[in-house]
C-alpha cells in the first residue's frame, strides 16, 4: 500500500493520493526508504497542485529525509517559487538546516535562484547561518561568483 500511494505521488495522480488518504490517512507523513514523506516527494517533483492537497491535510511540514533536508530545502535546490511560497505561508522553517548545516537560503544562493533568496529573507532567513564548512548563503554565492546574490544578501545583513 505504501509504495503504491507513493507512487501515486510521484506521478501527482492526485485522485489516487486523495483516496490512499481518505482510507489510511497515516500515509501522509509516513517515510519512504530515503526517509521522503508524500509533501518532500510532491515539492522535489514540483507538484504544486499535489502540495496544495497536501498542505491542507496538515502534514508535517518540516519533516527531514535520511540527509536532513526538508521540503522547503529542496524547492530551493529545485527552484520550485511557487511552492517555496505555500510552504512558507503553511509554516515552514526557514532556517531549519540538514546534517550538513546547509539551509534553504544556503541552497538558493548555491544554486543562483534570486527570487527565492528574497523570498526567504523577506520571510526571515537567517544570514549568518553557516554550513559544516563555515561558509554562509553569501559566502557560496561570493565563492560562485553571484554578485546580485551578494548584494541581495549583504542588504538584509
Amino acid at each position: 500500500m505504501e509504495a503504491e500511494f507513493i507512487n501515486a505521488v510521484r506521478e501527482a495522480r492526485l485522485k489516487d493520493i486523495e483516496a490512499y488518504l481518505n482510507t489510511q490517512p497515516n500515509l501522509l507523513n509516513w517515510k519512504d526508504q530515503r526517509g521522503s514523506t508524500a509533501l518532500l516527494l510532491a515539492t522535489y517533483y514540483g507538484h504544486e497542485a499535489v502540495v496544495e492537497y497536501l498542505l491542507k491535510r496538515n502534514p508535517e511540514i518540516n519533516a527531514q529525509d535520511q540527509a536532513g533536508n526538508t521540503a522547503l530545502m529542496g524547492v530551493c535546490f529545485k527552484g520550485y517559487l511557487n511552492i517555496a511560497k505555500m510552504l512558507i505561508q503553511a509554516g515552514a522553517d526557514v532556517n531549519k538546516t540538514n546534517f550538513n548545516g546547509a539551509s534553504a537560503l544556503i541552497y538558493a544562493a548555491m544554486f543562483n535562484k534570486e527570487e527565492l533568496v528574497a523570498l526567504l529573507l523577506e520571510n526571515g532567513a537567517d544570514t549568518g547561518q553557516k554550513d559544516e564548512r563555515g561558509l554562509t548563503a553569501k559566502d557560496h554565492a561570493q565563492m560562485q561568483g553571484f554578485s546580485n546574490l551578494v548584494a541581495l544578501i549583504a542588504s538584509y545583513e
